[in-house]
C-alpha cells in the first residue's frame, strides 16, 4: 500500500506583519486599515488648521464605497454635522493642500444606541396554570349537565370534569 507521506511538523514562525502582507485576504484588510489611519491623521491636520481639532475624536471617516474621491464622515450628533457642513468647502481645500484629493464630502449623523433595555418582570418567571374554572365556565358546564340524559357517557364525563376541576 502506498500512503502519502506526512508533512513535516517542523514549521518556522513568521512575523505576523509578513503573514498579513502575504495573505491575499488579510493583506487587503491591512492595506485598508493603513489607508484609514492615514486618512484619519490627514483629516485631523486639516481640522486643526480650521480650528476644529476638538471635533476630530468625534468623527469616523472613510471613503464612500465604489469611489475614492468622495469622503464619508460619520458623526455622533447633529450639531457636529451642521458645524462640519458649514466648513465643507474649506475642509476640502485644506485636504487638497495636504495631498488628499477629494471632490465631495458627505456628513451623516450616526444613530444613537438605545438607552433602555427590556427586562422580564420578577413575577413572570413562573407561569401559573389556572386551577379550575371561572364562574362563567362552571355555570356553562353545569347547564350542559342538566340537559344531558342521566345514563349518557357524555354526562358521566362532564360530571367527572366538574369534580376534578374545582374553582
Amino acid at each position: 500500500m502506498n500512503f502519502t507521506p506526512k508533512s513535516s511538523r517542523k514549521q518556522t514562525a513568521h512575523d505576523w506583519l509578513d503573514y498579513l502582507r502575504e495573505s491575499n485576504g488579510l493583506g487587503g484588510i491591512l492595506a485598508k486599515t493603513e489607508d484609514l489611519a492615514k486618512l484619519k491623521s490627514i483629516l485631523g491636520l486639516a481640522l486643526e488648521k480650521l480650528g476644529l481639532e476638538h471635533l476630530n475624536p468625534k468623527i469616523e471617516a472613510g471613503w464612500r464605497s465604489g469611489t475614492q474621491n468622495e469622503l464619508f464622515l460619520l458623526v455622533s450628533s447633529a450639531s457636529i454635522a451642521s458645524r462640519l457642513q458649514q466648513t465643507l468647502p474649506s475642509l476640502i481645500n485644506e485636504l487638497g493642500k495636504l495631498g488628499l484629493t477629494c471632490s465631495a464630502i458627505k456628513v451623516k449623523v450616526k444613530p444613537a444606541p438605545a438607552q433602555w433595555e427590556v427586562k422580564p418582570r420578577a413575577g413572570d418567571k413562573e407561569q401559573r396554570k389556572p386551577k379550575g374554572f371561572n364562574a362563567i365556565a362552571k355555570k356553562s358546564w353545569e347547564e350542559l349537565l342538566d340537559k344531558l340524559a342521566p345514563d349518557s357517557d357524555l354526562r358521566k364525563t362532564v360530571e367527572r370534569l366538574l369534580r376534578h376541576k374545582p374553582k
